[in-house]
Formats: C-alpha cells, sequence, structure tokens
C-alpha cells in the first residue's frame, strides 16, 4: 500500500539546466478501516519542502550512525535505541502538525526530539551523559524532552495500556492519534511469529485506521494530514499503522542479524530506503542537482562531527546536580536522597 502508481510532472517540467519548483506525484490509496475516504492519492511536493525533508532526514541518519560509533568506543552507555531506516515516519509526521501539538513516543526517541526542536549538540550530548545535553545528562538515549514533546517511555509493559487508552479515547472522542510504527520486529520476533492478525490499523476496534507506506515520507505526510483534520473536525481519534523498517537491531546490545538475514536488511536498504527514494524521486523530476544534495550531505556531516566533538568534550553534571529536578519546586518534606541539600560523595 502506498506505494507510487506514477509521476505527472509535465505541467511543470522545465529544461534540464533549471531547477522545477513544484511536482505532482500520485499514490494508491492506502488500506482503510471504518473510513468512507482516505488520504488524497494526489499530491504536490515542492522544491523547498524536498529539499528540507531530504536535509532532515539525512541529519538523522548520520547522527544515528554517529551514536553507533560512539557506543561502539564506549562513549555512549547504556540502553541506546537507533532510529535509523525509519526517518520518514518522524519527519513526514512533523510536516503535517504543528509544533504546539502535543507528541510522545515509545522507543526511539532520537529522531523526535530532533523534529520538535532539538538540537544535534544536545541530542548527541545527552548520549554522552554530558552538562550540556537536552535533559542535562541525565537522561540519556530514552529520556529526552522538549517543549510538547514528553520523551521516550521505556517501561515495556506501560505501553501494553494502549487497548485501555483507546477505549477511553474513543468514549470521549479525544482528538488523538495513534501511530504505530511497525518496523517488523518487536525486539527479535517477527510480527508473523508474535500476532495472529498483524493488521494494527485494524486493533483500535471501534477506532477508524489506515495502513501507510511508512517509508515515503510524502505517504505518511498525506496520511497524517487526513489523520489530523479528522481529529481536529472533531471526530475523535484515528489509528495510523505505518509499516516502515529499522536498519540496526532493537538496540545496541542486539546485533540484528540472528532473527533475520543480512540479505533481508540489504534488499530493504536497496529498494525502500527512505532517503534514497526522496532523492531519486527529486533528481528524476529535476528538482534538485546532485552537487546540491552533495553540498547538504556535506553540511549534515560537519555539523554531526561538531556536535560529536562538543559531546565527547562537554563536562559531565556536577556531583551536586544529582538530587535536583527530582521535584518542580522545594520540596516540603524531607525525601531521603532526592533533596537538594542532600549531600553526596563519590566513591569511584
Amino acid at each position: 500500500s502506498g506505494k507510487m502508481l506514477a509521476i505527472i510532472s509535465n505541467v511543470f517540467r522545465a529544461s534540464a539546466q533549471r531547477n522545477v519548483s513544484a511536482v505532482f506525484f500520485f499514490y494508491s490509496k492506502c488500506d482503510l478501516f471504518k473510513l468512507d475516504e482516505g488520504p488524497a492519492t494526489q499530491v504536490v511536493l515542492t522544491r523547498d519542502e524536498g529539499l528540507q525533508y531530504y536535509r532532515i532526514m539525512q541529519t538523522m541518519r548520520r547522527m544515528e550512525l554517529k551514536a553507533d560509533q560512539l557506543y561502539k568506543q564506549k562513549i555512549i552507555r547504556g540502553f541506546c535505541h537507533l532510529y535509523d531506516g525509519q526517518e520518514a515516519c518522524a519527519v513526514g509526521i512533523e510536516a503535517s502538525i504543528n509544533l504546539s501539538d502535543h507528541l510522545i513516543t515509545a522507543y526511539r526517541a532520537h529522531g523526535y526530539t530532533y523534529t520538535r526542536g532539538g538540537t544535534v549538540k544536545e541530542i548527541m550530548a545527552e548520549l554522552t551523559g554530558r552538562r550540556g545535553g537536552i535533559a542535562k545528562g541525565k537522561g540519556g538515549s530514552m529520556h529526552m524532552y522538549c517543549k510538547h514533546f514528553y520523551g521516550g517511555n521505556g517501561i515495556v509493559g506501560a505501553q501494553g495500556q494502549i487497548f485501555e487508552t483507546y477505549n477511553m479515547a474513543a468514549l470521549w472522542k479525544l482528538p488523538v492519534i495513534f501511530i504505530c510504527e511497525n518496523n517488523r520486529y518487536g525486539m527479535g520476533t517477527s510480527v508473523e511469529r508474535a500476532a495472529a492478525s498483524t493488521d494494527y490499523f485494524k486493533r483500535g476496534e471501534f477506532i477508524p485506521g489506515l495502513r501507510v507506506d511508512g517509508m515515503d515520507v510524502l505517504c505518511v505526510r498525506e496520511a497524517t494530514k487526513f489523520a489530523a483534520d479528522h481529529c481536529r473536525s472533531g471526530k475523535g481519534p484515528i489509528l495510523m499503522e505505518l509499516q516502515t523498517y529499522r536498519y540496526h537491531g532493537h538496540s545496541m546490545s542486539d546485533p540484528g542479524v540472528s532473527y533475520r538475514t543480512r540479505e533481508e536488511i540489504q534488499e530493504v536498504r536497496s529498494k525502500s530506503d527512505p532517503i534514497s527514494l526522496l532523492k531519486d524521486r527529486m533528481l528524476s523530476n529535476n528538482m534538485a542537482s546532485v552537487e546540491e544534495l552533495k553540498e547538504i550531505d556535506v553540511e549534515v556531516r560537519k555539523e554531526i562531527e561538531d556536535a560529536a566533538q562538543f559531546a565527547t568534550t562537554d563536562p559531565e553534571p556536577p556531583l551536586e546536580d544529582l538530587c535536583n529536578h527530582i521535584f518542580c519546586d522545594m520540596p516540603s518534606l524531607e525525601v531521603r536522597g532526592t533533596n537538594p541539600w542532600a549531600k553526596l560523595k563519590s566513591v569511584s
């Protein structure tokens, strides 16, 4: 579903020497559940939008690859869940909602932290546990926060409350978009082995749903626009399943090749990579030149390297900060080990 059928750009096509400002694209319909109509099947991508999406996805990709490198050097420690391969999901979603909308994610929060307004420096420094991190070095990979973004939820069982949440959202007609980024594996178990029905977009039962090609940023963008309009018009919640893929294992402790083959990963990379899909689309429609995209690549790599340098040289938070940021105000009662006046000492 959601695959591009054809490209019509004759109206906008210019000579090969001049960039096209906008192009029409046609898509097949998304799979629908309890919906009479779905997202638009004819969409327009402007040159500026394409370049913006390309830069953001490349930044996410390079940031995660640098995190992989720093983790293997033991500069990043603890849990670390990488998002490379799933970039079109975050970028497509953000393209159709507002920064004033509230967003919460589960694992793989680095990309969303960036699209929500965090900087690469803040994210990298958080991964290395430094004072300049977005959570001041105390959250790490799974606990990053921005305004209207509530970070990662790392409690696996807590995500099982989704069915109670579906029920309440439907009863109260809440304007909520529930999104399942189906990357085909729950840790090391394929969805086919784990679920009697893999139609996750139907799991809301009484909530309408749609299944979308999560490797295509335009598909995700249009589906999210449709879902947001549905919610804002007072129709209640909606469920989206984004069919995507993660290139790394579940976390850095998972090599990711014991339950799937390297050939499978390479096939997805060669046929469905979200960055390559957008790049090829823009080049084949004269929306950008190879040189322009290479220039973006160079700029992104420099930004990542600068951020990594900052993340490895910035000081760690001082010991006396350990008990700060527990309460929103001064605590009225002394709680052992959690008040700002606790005397701490290092035993290392």
